[in-house]
């Protein structure tokens, strides 16, 4: 599914079941500690076996990749990437930085938010966007679309700016026809802000999964993701 909304640039991996196979560096091993259950250690194996396989098609050999600041993934130099799990699946993607800025993708079951989470991520002009595409294409669940979304902007923001961005500091449009999305970063970045404030994505449904992708390019002549239409079944 991710190779649907990402450029032909970018280097993807995804499982949709742990690798039993899978192993860890003993960096990685000591970085994870004592799992405090097997589903963890599990996840966190599969990821970076994925990121290994994403690494390969773009000439780079396995490394480790640790988690650094925030948990955000270290990457190798001359790297950009984002990795992502949800129940069932595992993922990363990849791309050589002189092509890519920065790149987020996030994975989430595709269900509705609990009601209490939605107010916390939204602003209210995104609650009105939501009810109109509720009701204009119902068999998507655009609430966790929409955090889905904002988790893959944070992944790209986040390399590039060193400091959080919370859920409410962008504002998410969809196009449903397009399967793409636009986030405009709108409060908590500064007076001189460290990263873009505009980030063009692209989206997927499946019937248990959703995926968003965030591809910044790197520097004016950078690559521009091509439009796809969104999958919804």
């Amino acid at each position: 599914m991710l190779e649907l909304i990402l450029p032909a640039v970018v280097a993807c991996a995804e499982s949709f079941a742990d690798v039993p196979e899978s192993t860890l560096f003993p960096e990685e091993s000591e970085a994870l500690g004592p799992a405090r259950h097997e589903g963890r250690r599990r996840e966190f194996t599969t990821v970076r076996h994925c990121a290994r396989r994403a690494l390969a098609d773009i000439g780079v050999p396995p490394v480790p990749v640790l988690p650094g600041e925030r948990g955000a993934p270290v990457w190798p130099p001359g790297v950009v990437g984002s990795m992502t799990h949800s129940a069932g699946y595992r993922a990363a993607a990849v791309a050589r930085s002189v092509h890519v800025r920065a790149l987020g993708i996030d994975a989430e079951p595709h269900a509705a938010l609990p009601g209490e989470t939605l107010g916390a991520v939204t602003r209210p002009e995104e609650r009105e966007r939501l009810a109109a595409l509720a009701a204009d294409f119902p068999r998507v669940h655009w609430d966790r679309l929409l955090f889905c979304a904002k988790e893959a902007v944070y992944k790209a923001w986040f390399p590039m700016a060193g400091r959080r961005l919370g859920f409410r500091d962008a504002s998410v449009t969809f196009d449903p026809a397009g399967g793409t999305f636009r986030a405009e970063i709108v409060e908590g970045t500064g007076e001189e802000p460290p990263a873009p404030l505009v980030y063009e994505g692209r989206w997927t449904a499946g019937p248990e999964l959703l995926l968003a992708a965030v591809v910044v390019p790197a520097g004016p002549a950078g690559i521009r993701p091509e439009p796809a239409a969104p999958r919804t079944g």
